[in-house]
């Protein structure tokens, strides 16, 4: 399968597979992670995802298939029409809707579509080895799926530009600049991913759903006020919780919490 699964206790580890081709992106990735991200999702057990490349492939992903002849290509006016809706539901979205926070495990070149899906994870541990790369201005074509806007909310518009126009973005800088936020070893970066992602698995799932939410969909909403109102909603709603019970007993008790996700 071109998309490998494996769940290790609260965390899902997905893996993009194609290391004869870099892990270059393929229709089937498509239709797996759609599937793979569907089931994540109606599993309460799995509350935190990390996604990453087979290291066989020496990449995180190579981007799109340039030797596949469909790549990049649109027959007629009418298919282009037909397929929008398809592309409404491209995996970049898939991703940034999913409710559950997402770890990116960058291990090496993330060129293209490849590197745009980084962007629609919510944390991004890179490996020393990494690098991000947009080349598709010198294909004659542009990033596509919102993937400079997506970088200039973690970057901001210059360094989004920068990148979108051709110029790699090295894992020393990437950490630097706030698109990483851990930067480790390569042979340790599963490793760490993993450890960020049960960190995150050993806290509430419905509060960390809330962050989620409250950090992607506020960031749409202009006046900080509005998006502030809209937290106290959630934070309400949290209040009403078996988990905010049992956290702040745990509390109380100075012992770990053990969140029923209730």
């Amino acid at each position: 399968m071109p998309v490998l699964f494996e769940k290790r206790g609260h965390v899902g580890l997905v893996t993009l597979s194609r290391p004869e081709a870099r892990n270059a992106w393929c229709g089937a990735f498509d239709e797996e992670l759609r599937r793979i991200f569907n089931e994540m999702e109606e599993d309460d057990g799995i509350r935190c995802v990390v996604l990453t490349g087979d290291p066989a492939g020496g990449a995180f992903s190579a981007g799109a298939d340039l030797k596949d002849p469909r790549t990049h290509t649109i027959k007629s006016a009418g298919e282009l029409i037909k397929d929008v809706p398809r592309w409404r539901k491209f995996v970049a979205n898939l991703l940034t809707d999913f409710p559950k926070p997402i770890v990116a495990a960058v291990n090496g070149y993330a060129i293209g579509i490849g590197c745009i899906v980084t962007f629609c994870c919510d944390l991004i541990v890179a490996s020393d080895k990494a690098e991000w790369r947009l080349p598709q201005a010198n294909l004659g074509i542009m990033p596509a799926y919102g993937g400079p806007v997506r970088l200039a909310r973690w970057v901001g518009k210059g360094l989004a530009m920068r990148l979108s126009l051709g110029f790699p973005l090295e894992a020393e800088e990437a950490y630097r600049i706030g698109l990483a936020q851990w930067l480790v070893p390569h042979a340790e970066i599963l490793d760490r991913a993993m450890a960020v992602a049960d960190h995150i698995a050993a806290q509430s799932p419905l509060a960390t759903r809330m962050v989620k939410e409250s950090l992607n969909r506020g960031m749409d909403i202009p006046n900080v006020g509005d998006a502030a109102l809209v937290d106290v909603y959630r934070f309400l709603a949290l209040t009403l919780t078996e988990d905010k019970a049992e956290g702040h007993d745990a509390w109380l008790e100075r012992r770990k919490p053990d969140f029923p996700g209730r």
